[in-house]
């Protein structure tokens, strides 16, 4: 692994992703499957303690800092009674402009987080695990401009046992990406 991913990973001990699937959501892994090779082995999965996914916990509990780890939230918003859905993945020390950049993204009236029981359905992923590798085709996955020029950035692996180290770069390059400036604030 890369020093880049040692410095996101805090004391996390790092594998391949590919070689856990144990670690990983199925979604999650069907995902990284579909990459290059070489962007697929740019990725890791560390095991962590499931009551310390949540980002504050983990960072503190694992030396991670704040500003390598990314959260992804599952949005939601309709236009003439069509529900429409995206993932926004934006750098923990922000909040996702959800009814700025995202509302005008997705084209539609309102947009809010969606439903965690929703999210959790439609994603095959545990709340709080949530992350932009594997979410359903046809979504967008906005992804602020500062994720894609991190080094290296800390993400949910689908579950809440584990977190991916990836670098920020490979975000950018997940089906349905789009980077945004302005998307995290």
């Amino acid at each position: 692994m890369t020093a880049d991913l040692a410095s996101a990973a805090g004391t996390l001990e790092l594998a391949p992703a590919l070689s856990r699937p144990d670690l990983l959501a199925e979604p999650v892994t069907a995902a990284l499957k579909a990459l290059p090779d070489d962007v697929a082995a740019s990725c890791a999965v560390a095991a962590i303690d499931p009551d310390l996914a949540d980002t504050a916990a983990f960072c503190e509990a694992y030396g991670s800092p704040l500003e390598a780890s990314a959260n992804c939230v599952v949005v939601a918003g309709s236009r003439s009674g069509e529900q429409r859905f995206g993932a926004c993945v934006v750098l923990a020390t922000t909040r996702a402009d959800v009814n700025g950049v995202v509302r005008k993204r997705l084209d539609v009236r309102k947009a809010s987080f969606a439903p965690m029981d929703t999210a959790v359905e439609l994603t095959g992923m545990a709340y709080g695990g949530i992350t932009p590798f594997g979410v359903p085709a046809g979504w967008p996955v906005l992804v602020d401009a500062a994720v894609v020029a991190a080094p290296a950035v800390v993400v949910g692996s689908g579950i809440r046992g584990s977190k991916l180290v990836v670098p920020g770069s490979v975000l950018g390059q997940l089906p349905g990406a789009e980077s945004l400036e302005g998307l995290g604030r």
